[in-house]
């Protein structure tokens, strides 16, 4: 797989969030989205990430950047995870079947883990990719950063 550039277009997908609806990329155009991959639910940093995208999702809705977050793990376990940390206004879209097809177009798997890398993906209101960044899978996304790059824009 190649590596996603800025600049690129990013192809469309469709996964099922963790109420299993059916969400894709191209239902945001238009929009900016926030694609933000997590190695696995139910593990302390991934929690903390999806956590501070749910308090900061108003902020990202006023920036008119809907946020998406990803992982491989089923629905089912989606679904349980997202009622336990609280996580009620944003999508957590499930990468399992096909398994990882779309950790593989943003050239994010860890295959070693079989589990996604942990990246913020921003993708413009034309499907182009605007901003990424990859961090150590213990390492905890700085959402300001996001926040204030959309500021600069």
């Amino acid at each position: 797989m190649n590596e996603l550039n800025i600049g690129d277009i990013v192809q469309d997908f469709t996964l099922e969030n963790q109420n299993g609806e059916k969400v894709s990329l191209s239902d945001y155009k238009g929009k900016k989205v926030l694609v933000s991959f997590h190695p696995l639910a139910f593990t302390s940093v991934c929690t903390d990430q999806m956590r501070a995208l749910e308090r900061n999702y108003d902020k990202f809705k006023e920036a008119n950047i809907e946020v998406l977050g990803i992982s491989i793990d089923s629905v089912p376990a989606k679904k349980a995870w997202a009622t336990m940390i609280n996580i009620e206004k944003m999508n957590i879209l499930s990468d399992f079947n096909p398994f990882a097809e779309v950790a593989k177009q943003f050239d994010n798997l860890v295959e070693k883990l079989n589990a996604s890398g942990r990246a913020n993906f921003l993708i413009d209101e034309e499907g182009k990719l605007e901003w990424k960044k990859i961090y150590k899978l213990s390492e905890l996304p700085d959402i300001h950063e996001l926040l204030e790059f959309t500021k600069g824009k």
